[in-house]
């Protein structure tokens, strides 16, 4: 009888194991934007609120670069502790055909999380950079990043320059004389 009766709660306990919902972290991406590049510069971020709790994100920002440029990212993330919140895992720099040109590196102190990012000598294409992370806990946080896309001039512009400053030069000697 004994045996019986362990048998049975065995069962039922299994069965409400199956019968109960599973909790899976949830993605909650946003959807791809574009960072607004004004001379060079842009800023992009998210504020993250409400019952986020174990939920992951890999959150898109496209813009685009000329031939042989550089840039350079920072990232920042608060939280109310650094045991709630947000949870940033890695900023990376992608081709626009989802190809890795570089990864960030991370610097944490005092409960801001901090990334930095660069890369130089890009091709001229679309890019993406992607911010990954998850949430800790269901406290509302935030990242925020900006972004510095420095071109290279064209051999053109380096031409016009070197033109110019001869004819300063010719003007200059002939004014001595």
């Amino acid at each position: 009888m004994t045996n019986t009766k362990k048998f049975v709660a065995s069962l039922t306990l299994a069965c409400a194991a199956l019968a109960s919902p599973t909790a899976f972290a949830a993605d909650i991406s946003n959807p791809p934007a574009v960072i607004e590049l004004a001379e060079g510069a842009g800023f992009f971020g998210r504020l993250i609120t409400g019952s986020a709790s174990g939920d992951t994100f890999a959150d898109h920002y496209t813009f685009s670069a000329g031939a042989g440029s550089a840039i350079v990212a920072d990232l920042f993330s608060y939280s109310g502790s650094p045991s709630d919140g947000i949870d940033i895992t890695g900023i990376d720099l992608y081709t626009a055909t989802g190809t890795l040109v570089s990864s960030g590196t991370a610097i944490t102190s005092d409960g801001i999380e901090q990334w930095q990012l660069a890369s130089s000598g890009l091709a001229a294409d679309n890019y993406y950079v992607q911010v990954s992370g998850s949430m800790r806990s269901g406290t509302p946080a935030v990242y925020s990043a900006s972004l510095a896309v420095t071109p290279v001039p064209e051999p053109a512009t380096y031409g016009m320059m070197l033109g110019g400053l001869a004819l300063v030069g010719v003007l200059a000697r002939r004014r001595r004389l």
